[in-house]
């Protein structure tokens, strides 16, 4: 089997011949590509170099394409910051108030350069390595992510603690669903085998399971839907401890849930188990960047472990892999998915 193969596998529970790997590897990808973070979100041509240099050195299945967070929150007008070897971040709110949404402007994503980039790398991504790895088109944040970030994390928290505000939240995040919608339908345009989305701001690290199922989940499953209008599978990343909200995840429609080191791979096993793939979830600060080949390799096979037995299972760390990870720390977690065979 070729990489596409086995992440085709993966998502559909049938079993591949060796555990698959997709990879949250961007920063990595473009410091070993000697790039900086500048030159990789200004021109595709660096953005897809990355990512090829990346599978010839690692020979892993699947490209996660990401570039930021920040790509839909400057589109809509708010302000942001681009360092010249960091991922670009909001500097400001857009909103002061959350009374202020009829000022929003409407947003024409085919006209943002940050998310031409994005979709060019993908076609030349596509392109180079044609149905012989798997191309995850992510598609940035999701409403709630993105509402976060258009009216201020500290402010958008306050708004939905009040039940009098739910109306303007609510209009709020339809305003962001719809970008996000339009970012997916025009990743869908450039052949990708996949797409996903971020929704960590909307996981139970900063709000309780009541305030997801009522702000989150319902707009997750609008683009959820809309991805498989698109013909295409979609996956969902969320960062942080989601234990108590693992059903609902599953719930969205999500075809496969990229989860965080903190999130408890055993109860994500049983609950996910012939419903969505997982995907994940090796904590990628204190085992990739900063543990050793040994721990690496002690970790996966746990993790391997774990999965042993259902074919929805596609290794990856939890979240961005840092720039600075050993080289050989990757290439650990690598080889040990490599020695697994399908009985």
């Amino acid at each position: 089997m070729h990489g596409h193969a086995r992440i085709a596998a993966a998502l559909a529970g049938c079993q591949p011949d060796t555990t698959p790997v997709m990879l949250h590897n961007f920063m990595m990808a473009a410091r070993e590509a000697g790039m900086t973070m500048r030159q990789y979100r200004s021109d595709p041509k660096y953005t897809a170099r990355a990512h090829i240099e990346a599978v010839e050195r690692y020979g892993y299945d699947g490209i996660l394409l990401d570039i930021d967070t920040a790509t839909l929150a400057c589109a809509a007008g708010v302000p942001v910051d681009f360092p010249d070897d960091e991922p670009a971040l909001c500097r400001d709110a857009l909103l002061n108030s959350i009374e202020d949404i009829d000022q929003l402007e409407p947003v024409d994503l085919a006209k943002h350069r940050g998310v031409q980039v994005w979709l060019e790398a993908a076609c030349l991504l596509k392109r180079h390595f044609g149905g012989e790895i798997w191309i995850r088109g992510n598609c940035d944040q999701a409403p709630f992510s993105l509402a976060c970030m258009v009216r201020g994390m500290q402010g958008f928290l306050l708004d939905i603690t009040d039940e009098s505000s739910h109306a303007y939240v609510r209009q709020l995040l339809d305003y962001c669903a719809g970008i996000t919608c339009q970012f997916l339908s025009l990743m869908a345009g450039t052949g990708v085998d996949m797409l996903s989305n971020g929704d960590s701001s909307g996981g139970t690290s900063l709000i309780s399971p009541r305030l997801y199922r009522e702000l989150a989940q319902p707009y997750q499953k609008r683009i959820a839907a809309h991805a498989h209008s698109l013909g295409l599978p979609w996956a969902l990343h969320v960062c942080g401890k989601t234990n108590a909200i693992l059903e609902d995840l599953v719930q969205t429609g999500a075809d496969a849930l990229e989860l965080d080191f903190k999130t408890d791979a055993k109860l994500a096993r049983d609950i996910l188990e012939d419903r969505a793939t997982f995907i994940g979830n090796i904590d990628p600060s204190g085992v990739l960047a900063l543990g050793t080949p040994d721990l690496v390799e002690t970790e996966t096979r746990k993790l391997m472990e774990t999965f042993s037995g259902t074919p929805r299972f596609i290794l990856n760390a939890g979240c961005a892999i840092p720039a600075e990870t050993p080289s050989a720390n990757l290439a650990a977690m690598i080889r040990v998915a490599r020695e697994y065979r399908a009985p």
